[in-house]
């Protein structure tokens, strides 16, 4: 499988890791880049008004920044909101104080606060030209750090417009574009449409990145062989299979498939992560936060169910040990 170009940066693989808020921070990231196989990690999405406002009160960095300044690279760091200025402002500091792989602009998240509420992510893509707007003042003020997009099929199944605003980030100047396979409507139910993300091939020069439920290592290849995608971006899949990564770069290079990791690896892998969400947020903001990506490992498993159930409830360091060895799933 041959490398993916974004700009002047190379993806090998082109496995690109969505970015996912509230999920894909510093101990995430930390998690695939040593388990392997992910050829662009990706930051939580930074509302770039937000940061505007805090650094203008002299506040610290963003906790969605955390670790971003010493972390190995490549690394995309996506951003959100709808005023071109100070979008391209936020984008600017990081290609040149942060030295970002590539700014990615969201314009797919569906949830309400930042859709209706702040009339940004999948909103815009009511809005083709205004995308382009956007993304014309991003990759001036970041050149020749590239800029991509990621957005949805369009609002709704009846208003679907992904190849408009595709080719409006391309005239713009944007150096790819990530098409998951939903409406903005349709949140996450339901299934991505894949057909839909192969229609929009034809009419791009620049690289065509598709995401939406790929499970799958045998997903993941069809993406590419099937569909005609440059580059595939993993999302919910990997939160609870990191290892993930590395099985889909094996697939794509027509090697044998790594065999997902023994319950007492996945064990191990679970309690490294904790370890390293309490070394940035100390042990009860850890522990609270690590609830949720708990939750994800172990599925699929004889007694997930009720791990689940007794991780999502645990509130200190001693707490959350005991659930562990008491009821995650083993072989």
């Amino acid at each position: 499988m041959s490398p993916l170009r974004i700009g002047p940066l190379q993806v090998d693989p082109p496995v690109l890791q969505a970015p996912m808020a509230g999920f894909t921070n510093f101990a995430f990231r930390q998690m695939i880049r040593r388990l392997g196989g992910v050829g662009l990690p990706a930051t939580e999405m930074v509302s770039a008004r937000g940061w505007f406002h805090s650094d203008a009160r002299g506040d610290e960095l963003p906790d969605r920044l955390w670790g971003v300044l010493d972390e190995p690279r490549p690394l995309a760091v996506q951003i959100w909101d709808n005023d071109p200025e100070k979008l391209a402002a936020v984008g600017r500091r990081l290609a040149e104080e942060f030295h970002a792989s590539v700014i990615d602009i969201n314009f797919g998240c569906p949830v309400r606060d930042v859709a209706e509420k702040a009339k940004s992510g999948s909103y815009l893509l009511r809005d083709p030209d205004r995308v382009g707007q956007i993304v014309a003042r991003v990759a001036a003020a970041c050149r020749p750090t590239p800029v991509t997009a990621k957005i949805r099929l369009g609002p709704t199944r009846d208003t679907i417009n992904a190849i408009d605003v595709a080719q409006a980030v391309e005239s713009a100047g944007g150096a790819a574009v990530t098409v998951h396979g939903r409406t903005a409507d349709q949140m996450f139910r339901g299934k991505a449409d894949w057909n839909q993300i192969a229609r929009i091939k034809p009419h791009l020069r620049i690289p065509l990145i598709g995401n939406g439920d790929l499970w799958t290592p045998t997903a993941a290849v069809e993406a590419f062989e099937r569909y005609g995608v440059d580059g595939v971006m993993i999302g919910r899949a990997a939160l609870g299979a990191p290892w993930l990564f590395t099985q889909i770069a094996a697939a794509l290079r027509g090697q044998p498939i790594p065999p997902s990791p023994s319950m007492d690896r996945q064990r191990a892998l679970l309690l490294e992560h904790y370890r390293l969400v309490v070394e940035r947020f100390g042990p009860e903001k850890g522990t609270v936060l690590m609830r949720c990506y708990a939750c994800c490992y172990g599925q699929g498993h004889a007694g997930a169910r009720e791990f689940r159930r007794q991780a999502a409830c645990v509130s200190t360091p001693e707490e959350f040990a005991a659930v562990v060895e008491r009821d995650f799933p083993r072989d």
